[in-house]
């Protein structure tokens, strides 16, 4: 229940973003470089530091390189088919894959393609919480607090462009809330794997490595460098320091 509980309230910080659209505009570039750099090295710090030698300890070398690999595999695959953004300034949206949703309203649009993407890449970050509490509390905790921060950004990401194309604060919360608990869905799925045996876990245990390594690279490092290098670096370095020293 305390896994699905951190899951539930690191799924639903996308809200928060949409808060502080609501009441404080679009934050700064510095405050979003720093934040997604953060939540980057922490989620870096796990997947190398306890993870990937967790899921060793669990299964076997064969078992650990494959369950990495197919963790970013999955992330990769997912970029190549499901609409889908990155945030490459504090006001500014890269659009990937956007032919693949289709509204008339532009601005409507590229808001359900970005929630539509962000709900499916929320389910493996759940599966790498789940996996994170199978080690241990402390590396859960860390896990979600990363994911958390993570999706505060995401949060902006998703309401911008909603509230851009008329949708109202009531809907725009909802939408985003609703992104949010694909997270403990991908946590649930994740603990009905986990009883089945320890190679399992092991190999769970390096698809959620594989899967946040894919996220630092392809998202999180890119998208804080081009807001601010010199904060997303001390970001960046933050987090790592700090999972490393937390684990």
């Amino acid at each position: 229940m305390e896994t699905l509980i951190y899951s539930f309230l690191a799924g639903v910080s996308t809200i928060v973003g949409v808060f502080v659209l609501m009441i404080f505009g679009e934050p700064s570039n510095k405050v979003l470089a720093s934040l997604l750099g953060f939540a980057g090295g922490i989620m870096f710090a796990i997947s190398v530091f306890e993870l990937m030698p967790e899921a060793l300890l669990l299964g076997s070398m064969t078992i650990t390189v494959i369950g990495f690999l197919l963790g970013a595999l999955m992330m990769w695959g997912l970029d190549k088919v499901i609409p889908h953004s990155h945030l490459s300034t504090a006001d500014h949206l890269e659009i990937e894959n956007p032919e693949k949703m289709h509204v008339e309203n532009p601005m409507l649009r590229t808001g359900y393609l970005i929630l539509f993407g962000i709900a499916l890449h929320n389910l493996p970050e759940g599966l790498a919480i789940g996996a994170g509490f199978e080690s241990s509390p402390e590396v859960g905790l860390l896990i979600a607090l990363a994911i958390a921060f993570h999706n505060i950004p995401e949060g902006l990401a998703i309401a911008g462009p909603l509230k851009a194309g008329g949708l109202d604060n009531l809907r725009l919360l909802l939408f985003t809330l609703i992104a949010g608990l694909m997270t403990p869905i991908g946590t649930l799925i994740g603990m009905a794997i986990f009883n089945i045996s320890a190679s399992l876990v092991g190999a769970s245990l390096a698809f959620a490595a594989g899967a946040m390594v894919y996220i630092v690279n392809d998202e999180l490092v890119p998208q804080s460098n081009k807001m601010n290098s010199h904060f997303a670096n001390a970001g960046i370095i933050t987090g790592l320091l700090i999972g490393f020293i937390m684990l």
